[in-house]
């Protein structure tokens, strides 16, 4: 085996122990909450020795921020991608609230932590994630913004409409199960015709 090989192979390794390691942390987490968890019981449930966790991570602080930060990446290029050329307030907002609701309900865990530990994070930390969502929040606001410039939207406060929409969207993570009596295309319909109704739209934008 050739050095390029080998390294080739050792990077892919650890890249993957490193996803291992973030998949458990994020189950952990959401499950026990972030404060209950050691460092310990999460390479028990990896599988490996304490130690071997540092070798990723420099300490539990910067497990969270990385799982924040990778949701929220994602949270932000999934968006790009959904509302890359799409025109118009109204479709706009149809295509943030889709992409909203079903990303939340695909990454349930992420959510939790997103939210409820922010709480756990120093202040620098804090002040980066922070920013993410200020900035995902602000794509929602401009396009409130536009309809109502436009006249397509009836809204009186743009800033305060766009956090009452993110917080009634993020609830679907609270009850919905898979396997009730509404799946998640009915779950993701509903929302988009309760978000498309808080802005004066009677009827869905095809």
């Amino acid at each position: 085996m050739n050095d390029h090989s080998y390294y080739a192979r050792l990077a892919l390794e650890t890249r993957d122990t490193k996803t291992i390691i973030r998949r458990e942390a994020l189950r952990l987490f959401a499950e026990k909450g972030y404060s209950a968890v050691s460092m310990r019981e999460l390479a028990d449930a990896v599988g490996m020795r304490q130690g071997g966790i540092y070798n990723h991570f420099a300490g539990k602080q910067a497990l969270l921020v990385d799982l924040m930060c990778n949701h929220m990446d994602a949270l932000l290029k999934v968006l790009e991608t959904r509302l890359n050329d799409v025109l118009g307030p109204a479709k706009r907002l149809r295509a943030f609230a889709e992409h909203h609701v079903t990303y939340h309900l695909d990454f349930p865990n992420d959510v939790f932590l997103a939210y409820m530990e922010i709480r756990s994070l120093d202040d620098d930390n804090r002040r980066v994630i922070v920013e993410l969502r200020d900035q995902y929040e602000r794509t929602l606001r401009g396009i409130l913004e536009d309809g109502v410039s436009a006249g397509v939207f009836h809204v009186p406060d743009a800033a305060v409409h766009a956090r009452m929409l993110l917080s009634m969207m993020t609830g679907a993570t609270v009850w919905f199960r898979d396997g009730g009596c509404l799946g998640r295309d009915d779950v993701v319909a509903f929302y988009l015709q309760g978000v498309l109704q808080s802005v004066g739209l009677t009827v869905e934008v095809p």
